[in-house]
């Protein structure tokens, strides 16, 4: 009797080192090989428990689901530097998530952010209320020509003025040339220079 308690007792071990191993092999195949079939395999696995935890920290649940998406991504391109003998593949996951989900709280830490010279400029002035009303009325309409960006240029933008980050290390990040990422962000700021313009923002 007691030898059947151990057995059993030890059956969820078993199981959840071989899923362990399971997914440390699908990261190592999809760092070496572009492993499409390991790639699914990891997605099943982690994409609802990613989105699961980006929600226990209080991420709406549609943000949770596009940072899930990014995150998986980022997976797919930055296999190839995971390193079995450093780190499981749960903890290399939601290490990505975590620091994912950290850059998205602070790109989004303040309404005002400046695009460039010629739409928003900065004073370091107090504002007085009513100024500080009109900020806000022109924020929230810029924040609305931004999510009327398609999904690649507004990702671009958010890279380039909510992060900090060059043209260089957008392109290294996203796996695109230079040349895109420049075009893109000048498509971007037409668009939103013309939204902001059509709603008599200067």
């Amino acid at each position: 009797m007691q030898k059947k308690l151990l057995q059993s007792a030890k059956a969820p071990d078993e199981a959840a080192q071989a899923l362990t191993q399971r997914m440390r092999d699908n990261l190592v195949a999809i760092g070496k090989y572009r492993d499409e079939a390991a790639f699914q395999d990891l997605y099943a696995h982690f994409s609802g428990r990613i989105k699961s935890f980006l929600m226990g920290k209080g991420t709406q649940e549609s943000v949770a689901e596009e940072l899930t998406q990014e995150i998986m991504l980022i997976v797919w391109r930055r296999a190839e530097s995971y390193n079995p003998d450093k780190a499981a593949p749960s903890t290399w996951l939601f290490t990505i998530a975590r620091n994912r989900r950290t850059d998205y709280l602070r790109g989004h830490s303040r309404i005002e952010v400046e695009l460039d010279d010629e739409m928003l400029e900065i004073d370091d002035s107090r504002p007085t209320q009513e100024e500080q009303v009109g900020l806000l009325q022109q924020s929230q309409k810029l924040e609305l020509a931004l999510n009327k960006l398609p999904q690649e240029q507004r990702q671009v933008v958010h890279l380039s003025y909510f992060r900090g980050k060059s043209h260089g290390a957008i392109a290294q990040w996203l796996d695109l040339p230079v040349g895109t990422v420049k075009s893109r962000i000048r498509l971007a700021m037409q668009s939103i220079r013309s939204e902001l313009v059509s709603k008599e923002i200067k």
